[in-house]
């Protein structure tokens, strides 16, 4: 299975990269957020840190966010579809969501500044609309468990790190 993921990722994102180098690609205009897809969880070879690449629904453009180990872990659990045997700590909290009659609605990446990335998590309670500020590898990796939208503000593709190259990465897990 992790021959498979490997090359499901490494083959995203050499497609990716075939996409950016042609000539007279334009990057569309900013219109706020739109939906992303979490292509895949890798470790950058050169650096040895564990990376999430995400990728516009809309305009399919990249980028690559580094997080930590275990952040990593928490992402790539659930993408690849395994139930550990024990909840991990988003688990725990999407149950206490669960019990509490809170709703996971979505989670915004908005923003990206002093290289540090920023997140919004957005929730509802009684009908009522809550926003909490969050990590965004721990936004994403609610996000994927609870299969809300994970959404990226177009400044963030604009302003952030360029997606691993496919010869300099390996799985995270």
């Amino acid at each position: 299975m992790k021959i498979a993921v490997v090359a499901l990722v490494l083959g995203a994102l050499a497609g990716g990269a075939n996409a950016r180098d042609q000539a007279d690609v334009t990057p569309p205009r900013s219109t706020g957020a739109q939906e992303a897809s979490v292509v895949a969880v890798v470790v950058d070879q050169r650096t040895e840190q564990p990376t999430v690449v995400l990728e516009g629904k809309r305009d399919h453009r990249q980028f690559a966010m580094a997080i930590g180990l275990a952040e990593a872990t928490g992402i790539a659990v659930p993408l690849q579809g395994i139930t550990p045997p024990r909840p991990l700590t988003h688990d725990l909290f999407l149950t206490m969501f669960g019990r509490l009659s809170v709703s996971l609605t979505r989670v915004v990446i908005d923003d990206f500044r002093d290289n540090t990335y920023y997140a919004t998590v957005h929730l509802t309670v009684n009908g009522r609309n809550m926003t909490l500020d969050s990590r965004p590898s721990d936004a994403i990796a609610l996000a994927i468990r609870a299969k809300v939208p994970v959404l990226v503000d177009d400044r963030v593709f604009e302003q952030g790190r360029a997606p691993v190259a496919p010869g300099k990465a390996k799985p995270a897990i």
